[in-house]
């Protein structure tokens, strides 16, 4: 049997943003209408190491294969001249089960998914124009969670906050060559939350940054960091003033995110949870309804995501010919 192994440099050739944004969109519209196959979630927290590692898995029903994905984060590792983010993805024949295609993208597509589904929430729940966004964090998510917001949004204004003002500001400088817009780093993230009508928080935080008494009417914000039960960014009582709360997958965010946070304080229950993305994506259940609305998406990370990038490398793969075959 042969198996296609493609490398990073090859996955980066195969797959736009863009691409990454509709099939994302279409995984969450799969998902709401009933047309997939998600397992829970495996984390491993190996504290010793001030490691993470996450292990996710979906079959998007009608496509020809599975995936199951490993990404882990070692915090240590840049120290070590290491990677922080590391990862690979198995692709499986979703008719026989046998595998299909390694994809060895170093948590590439993680990146890209994250990102894309950080622009889906944007789309879906922003305001239609904006003129200042915030970025609160400013790693290698943060680049990429802004590079897919000007696929739906265009601020004229970005302001970004990291705990590290020296890496914020090579962040301003990078994203401002990069997009042509305005970056500039904020001295804190009151500074960069205030006034601002789209907020980002992509951090490993495991205690609020967020104050919900910093965000505007109007705003909305896309919590990516909190992945895990013990971290967190938003401020609880910010989903309680929220006007619409939206979980990427509830069951999911009960664990994990922002929302398992306010529902473990009594700030929020999990009827107070409007909507799940994909039911907004499927015009199941409204976005944005009003300019004044405070809307918040509590993004873990669903497999659907895993799966619908995977997918798109691998049929491209195969149409350009793309990739080593091995025996096994």
């Amino acid at each position: 049997m042969k198996v296609v192994v493609l490398k990073e440099r090859e996955i980066r050739s195969l797959v736009t943003p863009a691409a990454a944004l509709e099939a994302v969109r279409d995984a969450f519209v799969r998902l709401a209408r009933g047309q997939a196959v998600l397992p829970g979630v495996i984390n491993l927290d190996l504290s010793h190491a001030r490691g993470e590692v996450h292990v996710k898995g979906a079959h998007l029903l009608g496509t020809p294969f599975f995936s199951i994905k490993e990404a882990a984060g070692f915090y240590d590792n840049p120290g070590r001249g290491l990677p922080l983010g590391s990862g690979l993805i198995l692709v499986f024949d979703a008719a026989t089960g046998f595998l299909r295609a390694i994809l060895f993208d170093n948590a590439f597509l993680t990146e890209l998914r994250t990102a894309s589904a950080g622009a889906l929430a944007a789309d879906l729940l922003a305001r239609p124009r904006i003129q200042r966004a915030a970025m609160i964090g400013c790693g290698s998510q943060a680049r990429y969670q802004l590079e897919s917001l000007l696929l739906v949004r265009r601020p004229s204004r970005v302001a970004v906050w990291s705990r590290r003002p020296e890496a914020a500001q090579a962040y301003a400088r990078e994203m401002e060559a990069r997009h042509g817009l305005e970056v500039a780093a904020a001295s804190s993230a009151r500074e960069a939350v205030e006034g601002a009508e789209l907020i980002v928080t992509v951090t490993p935080s495991r205690e609020p940054i967020v104050d919900a008494s910093w965000v505007a009417p109007g705003a909305h914000v896309t919590a990516v960091g909190s992945d895990g039960p013990d971290k967190i960014e938003l401020d609880p009582a910010l989903l309680a003033r929220a006007d619409k709360v939206v979980a990427d997958r509830l069951d999911q965010c009960l664990r994990l995110g922002e929302i398992h946070h306010a529902v473990e304080r009594g700030l929020l229950t999990p009827d107070g949870v409007h909507a799940e993305l994909g039911e907004i994506a499927a015009g199941d259940k409204p976005g944005r309804t009003r300019d004044d609305e405070i809307t918040v998406a509590d993004l873990t990370g669903v497999g659907v995501q895993d799966a619908a990038v995977s997918n798109l490398v691998v049929a491209e793969a195969q149409r350009r010919g793309v990739g080593a075959e091995i025996e096994i």
